[in-house]
């Protein structure tokens, strides 16, 4: 009789958890502009992450009305650097949405936004609101659409997710009846990928880019992965898309698809294992949980070429409105040697470990999960003598790490430590050189990284500097606007005041990355003259200062 009733409860909280989902939700679109064509769509390959949503054409203007797609409620408001200005609203129908790179909020919510800035003294602000206090209804302007944020030009960028999972979701799936789309995808390209010590391509053990059309075949021998660059397009416009569904057969037999539907924030970093540059495998390393890849055979979508004769690979690309594009290419088996990978003083870490590498000065952790693969590592002795402490030299190439890990570095003995804040660890990428961070004692910097290759130590002493655009103009455009800018680190943080008082300046469009305040009279008493002063600081602690009257 319990498991009966058991069986009984849990079918009922399974109807009401189908309730509360609403699989066909009935969306409202979230602009009212036509025709609806996308600068961005759901799953393209950025750098360290997927594009989350949709991104939506305003015809190059901010200032559209932005909507509430169902009812609900207004869950929070933020102001960020990435983003720009944020609204994320919580739904009835089990979704949630994120209304990203807007211009402006509006009513309460822009007034209490400007609040927390000022109490706050900062431009990048997050609140969150009960659910009482700004219910939305379907088809009701919540915004207006904008240009902020790491953000090339007008548009709306829309995130949706499952509320209860925290899963974003191909938002383009609750719209295709407003959508008109007859163009498929277009394939760009192929690559092959012996695995180390287990194959060859062409005779190498390097990656080999093929022709799907190539008179002469590729030959191969043993393990190889397979990877395609291709992109989606839609009618009318000229950008591209990423491609959502793809599937490979080797000689008729399925050996992997890729369904790209659905992401969280604890995956996006594994796309740096998926991709290639601009090339999506078809297989998946050991390390790599992405849930949208499915390897179809037993050795995680690798194909084993060990017969001398041609073998076949089949591509089929799709998009969300079922237009299809196939393609394929043929390779050549070709019994050849494999050489076994030189491992003269480097070191294999396993992935399923925690690792630590270790040289004289340096201690980096590298717990179980950072890594999505056997890597090799060099040994302690690729470390150089530098200025202020070694430079060392972990993998060869540049390696993303799933999350950031800890590194520590010994200086140079005999350094003043009154400098202490002014040092800091830099990534060496050939001639270019990348602020990592770090904090000293005790004669050590600690910082945290998450892409290995090779480090160095270096030191700041230099402030940034700043420069006011187009001064003559402040008061005619009402807006104050600065350049500021460091030669080794970055600048971390900048505040003005007028009269003395905290004047909000921000970075409304990081593509730009000026500096700027838009004079409020309810904050500045306008017909007479002010005095501005502004400082940005870089992460070093080194400060630039300047002073100037203006009248408005």
């Amino acid at each position: 009789m319990r498991m009966k009733r058991t069986l009984i409860l849990f079918l009922l909280l399974v109807g009401v958890s189908a309730f509360a989902q609403d699989k066909n939700p009935n969306f409202a679109l979230p602009l009212d502009v036509k025709p609806v064509v996308f600068a961005g769509n759901f799953g393209e390959i950025r750098t360290n992450h997927f594009h989350g949503g949709l991104d939506f054409k305003t015809q190059g203007q901010v200032g559209k009305r932005v909507y509430a797609m169902a009812d609900g409620y207004i869950f929070s408001a933020a102001v960020t650097s990435s983003s720009g200005y944020v609204l994320h609203v919580r739904f009835n129908n089990g979704y949630s949405a994120a209304y990203r790179h807007l211009s402006a909020f509006m009513g309460d919510v822009a007034q209490r936004v400007k609040d927390l800035q000022y109490k706050e003294e900062k431009w990048n602000v997050y609140m969150e609101f009960e659910k009482d206090e700004f219910p939305v209804t379907r088809g009701q302007q919540i915004a207006w659409s904008g240009n902020t944020g790491y953000s090339s030009g007008p548009h709306l960028h829309l995130d949706i997710y499952e509320t209860e999972s925290d899963d974003l979701v191909d938002p383009l799936v609750f719209f295709t009846q407003s959508v008109v789309d007859h163009t498929a995808p277009r394939i760009a390209g192929y690559a092959l990928f012996p695995q180390a010590g287990k194959g060859v391509v062409n005779g190498k053990t390097s990656i080999q880019k093929v022709a799907g059309d190539a008179k002469a075949l590729p030959t191969a021998w043993g393990w190889i992965g397979v990877g395609i660059s291709a992109f989606d397009y839609m009618d009318g416009v000229h950008n591209r898309y990423g491609t959502k569904y793809v599937t490979l057969k080797v000689d008729g037999k399925p050996v992997f698809n890729s369904t790209v539907d659905r992401v969280n924030d604890n995956e996006h970093r594994y796309i740096n294992s998926w991709t290639w540059g601009k090339y999506m495998k078809m297989f998946v390393a050991p390390g790599n949980k992405l849930r949208i890849l499915h390897p179809l055979n037993d050795h995680s979508g690798l194909v084993l070429i060990d017969e001398e004769r041609v073998y076949k690979f089949e591509f089929e690309l799709k998009d969300a409105f079922g237009n299809t594009t196939r393609g394929s290419f043929r390779v050549r088996g070709q019994k050849s040697d494999i050489p076994a990978p030189n491992l003269a003083d480097k070191r294999v870490l396993d992935w399923k470990e925690d690792n630590v590498v270790k040289a004289p000065g340096l201690y980096l952790s590298l717990p179980q999960g950072a890594l999505y693969d056997e890597t090799v590592v060099c040994a302690a002795h690729n470390a150089t003598d530098g200025r202020y402490a070694k430079t060392y030299k972990i993998t060869d190439t540049a390696l993303p790490l799933h999350f950031y890990c800890d590194m520590q570095v010994a200086l140079n003995e005999g350094l003043p430590d009154g400098d202490a804040e002014k040092y800091y660890i830099a990534q060496v990428d050939g001639q270019k050189e990348k602020y990592v961070g770090g904090e000293y004692k005790d004669g050590l910097l600690t910082a945290k990284v998450r892409v290995l290759g090779t480090f160095k130590v270096g030191k700041d002493t230099i402030p940034p500097v700043v420069t006011p655009v187009g001064q003559k103009n402040w008061a005619a455009n009402g807006k104050i606007v600065f350049t500021a800018r460091d030669a080794q680190t970055e600048v971390a943080s900048y505040r003005g005041t007028i009269d003395g008082k905290y004047a909000l300046f921000g970075i409304p469009n990081m593509m730009r990355g000026t500096i700027e305040c838009k004079l409020d009279p309810s904050v500045v008493q306008r017909g007479r003259q002010h005095t501005l002063e502004f400082t940005a600081t870089d992460a070093c602690g080194n400060s630039t200062t300047r002073t100037y009257r203006f009248t408005w």
